[in-house]
């Protein structure tokens, strides 16, 4: 690890102003990726600017119902708010399923939504990865990619975004608030994370410099009876091969409403708008939400090691929806 400059944030303008002075530096919050990526020479700051003790720690209702989130709450914190368990519980189940206790008491909700791929080609130097460094290509189209993308992928790039919490949010229509040199400003989760494209190394669409101050959660009366489901290689902490999180309304035994997003199978947390589709109005039984799973999955593009992804996801999607439906009818 090379030498670094470290300084402390006391406030959010400064924090972005000590950005812009230095287009190294990086925000420090939990450092539970970005300390172990500079461990490796992926990352090489020329400062740390320590965010977490600026007042962005906090989780409160919104006048319409919904939640703000601080950018510097921890996971272990959000995981347990009981507004979080109560309107939001695929998001505490989320969390909880993110990551080893002692990690989640370190990372940061705008941290964790910053982290980059888990893929062993972009965390090893010795490779090519245009994630890494654009035009060198991606070694993993023809090389290890049985945990990589089945949707939205592209030749340049077939990584996946690690975030389970960052699924659990894109099913529920957060909205990620920032800061920046020219102000502050906001997006939609879904147009939050750019497509991989040709230029899998621009990965959000935050300004250079911004700093995430806050997540909201609209007000959404479907999550309160919502899941999040992850399949991993082994039961300890591991990141997910495939990861579903859904929400169900039921009403005379058809859907009123459904939201589903899925994890570990593109560049970003994937909202399944096709599947939504099929299942709204439509009878709330097995022959309805496998139709929808094969809607959504209709446009996977599988790798020659990664195809069981498709069906994994299909029998994910099934499940998690039949037991949301049985919980409704009850």
């Amino acid at each position: 690890m090379r030498e670094f400059g470290y300084q402390r944030a006391h406030d959010v303008t400064g924090a972005v102003s000590l950005l812009a002075a230095d287009p190294d530096a990086r925000y420090l919050g939990g450092g539970t990726n970005l300390v172990d990526l500079m461990k490796t020479g992926v990352e090489r700051p020329a400062l740390l600017v320590d965010v977490r003790e600026l007042p962005l720690d906090r989780v409160e209702p919104t006048a319409d119902g919904g939640l703000r989130i601080g950018a510097t709450v921890t996971n272990s914190d959000l995981a347990v708010h009981p507004e979080v368990r109560r309107r939001y519980p695929a998001l505490t189940q989320a969390l909880l399923a993110g990551a080893s206790g002692q990690l989640r008491n370190m990372a940061t909700v705008g941290g964790n939504l910053l982290q980059r791929t888990r893929c062993g080609y972009f965390t090893d130097l010795s490779q090519p990865c245009n994630k890494r460094a654009p035009g060198t290509g991606c070694p993993a189209v023809a090389g290890e990619h049985h945990n990589h993308a089945v949707l939205g992928a592209s030749g340049h790039c077939v990584a996946v975004h690690p975030s389970d919490m960052g699924v659990a949010l894109t099913a529920f229509d957060a909205v990620v608030s920032y800061e920046s040199a020219d102000g502050p400003g906001e997006v939609p989760i879904t147009d939050f994370y750019l497509p991989v494209g040709d230029t899998p190394h621009r990965e959000t669409a935050l300004p250079p410099g911004a700093l995430i101050t806050q997540v909201t959660l609209p007000a959404a009366p479907v999550a309160a009876r919502s899941r999040y489901r992850k399949v991993r290689e082994r039961a300890s902490y591991a990141f997910a091969i495939g990861s579903v999180a859904a929400a169900l309304a039921v009403e005379d035994g058809r859907v009123r409403e459904a939201r589903l997003a899925l994890g570990a199978v593109a560049s970003r947390p994937w909202r399944a708008r096709a599947a939504e589709a099929v299942l709204t109005g439509a009878p709330a039984d097995g022959a309805t939400f496998a139709a929808a799973a094969d809607a959504e999955l209709a446009a996977a593009r599988p790798l020659p090691h990664n195809g069981y992804k498709v069906t994994l996801m299909r029998n994910l999607v099934v499940s998690v929806l039949t037991e949301l439906a049985g919980e409704d009818a009850r």
